[in-house]
């Protein structure tokens, strides 16, 4: 399989219903279409290409780029985020990892921090742990939902079929929104496998310095994976949708997560047709005025 047909197999084609048991979390060598040692000069080709689209991007004001980026734990969210936006203008990225809400969070709707968190115009925005989280740790833990204090929401017993349907909608109605109003949204989902999520953790309790990464609270959600991957797929069918579909990376060889993600990013950029303004024929009158002025300096 080639780079080009692995990445397009990656994509959760909107308005089907996919098997997650289909997305492999690793691909073989052979497969691949790319080596460890390609894969980083592409990546450090890509990036200078994107460091030029994010110039455009914040220089026209005409588009802003949500990228949503969930996981499983241990696989890879943060040191992909890292490598994928190394080198990037600082100024105009903004990233937002989520933890369980504050208490002035849970007084609104559960979309209203992220509406908050939202990129403007010539930004990109990076939610880690997205507003998905409503639906797939909430969706494992509908306990959860009873704080959002929801009108007649009050027995687990009413978080139903029902009730995650109304949630997809919402959330592909929010996106919608988003969407016809100038965000890119780029939706990803790094896949591990419960295999390499172990072997992670035992890096994590067995180096020192990696030790502040592991929490018990770690083994429990572990425990939760059948549910946990129902609930991704559920999540898929639901909203992977034409104007913000979903991707399926494989993450066990992280290298290989990395450049996938970059080259995804990459080419939905490139759909943008982002170009640096161009001034009027009077602005160009004051620049050369200006220019005068600065020769005409003494020194």
């Amino acid at each position: 399989m080639s780079f080009d047909k692995a990445l397009a197999a990656m994509l959760v084609p909107p308005g089907k219903k996919i098997k997650l048991k289909n997305y492999p979390t690793d691909f073989k060598q052979k497969d691949k279409g790319i080596s460890k040692e390609e894969a980083a000069r592409r990546m450090e080709e890509g990036m200078a290409h994107f460091k030029e689209m994010q110039d455009m991007l914040y220089a026209s004001k005409s588009h802003n780029v949500l990228i949503v980026i969930q996981a499983m734990d241990a696989a890879g969210k943060d040191s992909a985020v890292k490598h994928v936006m190394s080198g990037l203008n600082p100024v105009s990225v903004k990233v937002h990892a989520y933890k369980a809400p504050s208490d002035e969070e849970r007084a609104h709707d559960y979309l209203w921090r992220h509406n908050l968190d939202l990129p403007a115009r010539g930004e990109i925005g990076i939610f880690v742990r997205s507003h998905y989280e409503n639906v797939l740790a909430c969706k494992v833990h509908p306990e959860f939902v009873l704080g959002e204090n929801i009108p007649h929401i009050d027995d687990v017993k009413k978080i139903d079929k029902k009730f995650w349907e109304m949630r997809y909608r919402q959330i592909n109605d929010w996106e919608r929104h988003l969407t016809e109003n100038g965000t890119t949204i780029i939706k990803i989902f790094l896949f591990n496998s419960k295999d390499e999520q172990k072997k992670q953790f035992m890096e994590r309790i067995d180096d020192p310095e990696k030790n502040w990464k592991f929490s018990l609270s770690d083994l429990k959600e572990r425990a939760l994976w059948d549910q946990y991957m129902d609930a991704y797929e559920s999540m898929f069918n639901h909203t992977s949708t034409e104007w913000a579909p979903w991707h399926i990376i494989p993450a066990n060889d992280r290298w290989f997560s990395r450049i996938a993600l970059g080259a995804i990013i990459y080419r939905r950029f490139k759909t943008l047709k982002l170009k640096y303004p161009v001034v009027s024929n009077e602005q160009k009158k004051k620049l050369q005025d200006a220019k005068k002025v600065l020769i005409a300096e003494k020194d």
